[in-house]
């Protein structure tokens, strides 16, 4: 039975939980486009593959102990391609305390067999911006 999105992104957060490089480029296409606040670019799997260390190391740096996948909804465009608007929880241990902060991102979803892969992600914040204002503002 084909995996829907829920269970995709299941996929993506267990994988990420567990830093498995190769399981969360697996997700994605050879080839996808990033949009964010600061415009759209395409990316490789492996330059993305590469840049995945130094992110998780500079988000542990921030505190960041846990990224969950808080919630999907998926409209299916056709047959072929899914669009999955998610919300994300990004669990900080600020001090002695835990913190949330929520993110958004939509993904456009190639149907590949009975799986899926990410050909689109668009962020809806500059996340290194938004963390680096919540870590000034946290008491660590």
């Amino acid at each position: 039975m084909a995996v829907n999105a829920k269970e995709f992104f299941g996929q993506y957060e267990r994988a990420n939980a567990q830093s498995d490089i190769p399981a969360i480029t697996a997700l994605y296409a050879d080839v996808f486009l990033f949009g964010g606040p600061a415009g759209v670019r395409s990316l490789n799997k492996d330059d993305f593959a590469k840049a995945i260390p130094k992110r998780k190391q500079y988000f542990a740096s921030l505190g960041l102990v846990e990224t969950r996948v808080s919630g999907v909804e998926e409209t299916a465009f056709d047959a072929k391609y899914v669009m999955a608007r998610t919300s994300w929880a990004m669990v900080f241990r600020v001090a002695s305390e835990r913190k949330e902060l929520q993110n958004a991102a939509t993904y456009i979803l190639e149907r590949r067999g009975e799986t899926l892969a990410i050909v689109m992600q668009i962020d809806h914040q500059d996340l290194a911006e938004k963390l680096k204002q919540f870590s000034n503002t946290s008491d660590r």
